[in-house]
């Protein structure tokens, strides 16, 4: 008797994916039932009150998404012409591009080579006549060294805003991310540790703040009298839709949190032995918050490039991304990095020539983080095996 040969089915892992497997749902009918599905509802209520608490905060204003969020916290601190804002080399455009919105200047700083964050002696470095403040970037979930940073700010008189747009519920000293400097932006995009497909806030605990933000965000209307403009604002609401898919986020934020966390934790139990992948270092004060797993290829012991690895698990189902670029070498912001004087950022060119995220998200099992690892080991062996041959 002949037995076909049946070829393993293909298999597919993308970079990330919402786990919608909650009140995500029944939320969202209900917000549609109620006929509330626009920038008003009690969804939205308590979206703002519970982030809030979580973040450690007295307020939470929701708005569209995580770049609204940087500008209006931005906008509401007064950043204007002229001014000058420190930002991490390392990072999603949308940090700088904030800065841009009020046309102040961003001013790149590089990050430290062991957790890839805002590196607070670069910043001391940075700091000069025209600064303003300072955009420490949680990044990949791990925080920035905030006591250092606040430090500095408090000698100079600079504002300080935390981009925790891939950090949520991460600690820093055993303080909530959000909860650490004058404000913070939070993004809640499809690929976020919790989303709403879109949207954002921006967290921070004083009262005159809150009030100004929220006239900024829904066109600069007085709060207490409908259709009065006092001062030029924007269109930057969340909808009552997105703010239920929020809320039942958040009621199984612990249990995201720590799946991620599991998920990092075996990716770097099978991928610590592998030569020419290095990882990040987490600080002993840092209580991470994952976002995306991400390691840096060394060409010369792993056997190939970043990219060819990138291109090697495309080809095998395996969705990846590049670490961020440097923004000096963007085209829209080199000629500030040029005024500046800056001719190289080091750790930030080495991680964005090499820096590689790999899937990362509460829907994957420990049977697809193995599958990823053992890719990447079976590329590092072929390519060594060939070159040896």
């Amino acid at each position: 008797m002949h037995h076909r040969f049946e070829p393993e089915p293909f298999r597919r892992i993308s970079v990330a994916a919402p786990d919608l497997a909650g009140n995500e749902e029944a939320y969202v009918v209900e917000a549609i039932r109620s006929g509330w599905v626009s920038s008003s509802g009690e969804f939205l209520e308590r979206f703002e009150r519970e982030f809030a608490a979580a973040c450690g905060t007295r307020h939470a204003v929701a708005c569209s998404n995580g770049t609204t969020a940087l500008h209006l916290a931005l906008t509401t601190l007064g950043v204007s012409r002229g001014d000058e804002v420190i930002v991490p080399a390392t990072t999603f455009v949308a940090t700088a591009n904030a800065v841009r919105f009020c046309n102040a200047t961003p001013v790149f700083v590089d990050v430290d080579r062991d957790t890839w964050c805002l590196d607070p002696r670069g910043v001391a470095a940075a700091v000069g006549p025209r600064t303003a403040g300072i955009i420490p970037v949680h990044l990949l979930g791990h925080p920035v060294d905030m006591d250092a940073i606040n430090a500095i700010a408090e000698q100079h008189g600079l504002w300080v805003v935390e981009d925790a747009a891939e950090a949520h519920f991460a600690t820093y000293r055993g303080r909530p991310v959000g909860s650490l400097a004058d404000a913070a932006a939070f993004s809640f995009f499809g690929n976020k540790i919790v989303t709403g497909g879109e949207g954002g806030a921006v967290t921070f605990s004083r009262d005159d703040l809150a009030r100004r933000m929220r006239m900024l965000r829904s066109h600069g209307m007085d709060l207490a009298r409908r259709y009065h403009f006092p001062i030029v604002g924007f269109n930057y609401r969340m909808s009552n839709l997105t703010a239920a898919l929020l809320c039942a986020q958040l009621e199984r934020r612990a249990a995201l949190v720590a799946r991620r966390r599991a998920i990092v934790r075996l990716y770097g139990e099978r991928l610590r032995l592998q030569t020419g992948l290095v990882h990040r270092t987490d600080a002993h004060w840092a209580g991470v918050s994952p976002w995306l797993m991400a390691v840096v290829v060394d060409h010369d012991g792993f056997g190939l490039d970043r990219d060819a690895l990138m291109a090697t698990l495309a080809a095998r189902g395996i969705e990846t991304r590049p670490l961020f670029p440097p923004l000096h070498h963007m085209p829209p912001y080199r000629r500030f990095a040029a005024r500046q004087g800056i001719s190289s950022l080091p750790v930030a060119e080495w991680l964005g020539a090499t820096g590689l995220m790999l899937p990362t998200h509460p829907l994957m099992t420990d049977d697809d983080v193995a599958f990823v690892c053992d890719q990447i080991a079976a590329a590092g062996r072929s390519r060594t095996l060939r070159r040896a041959a």
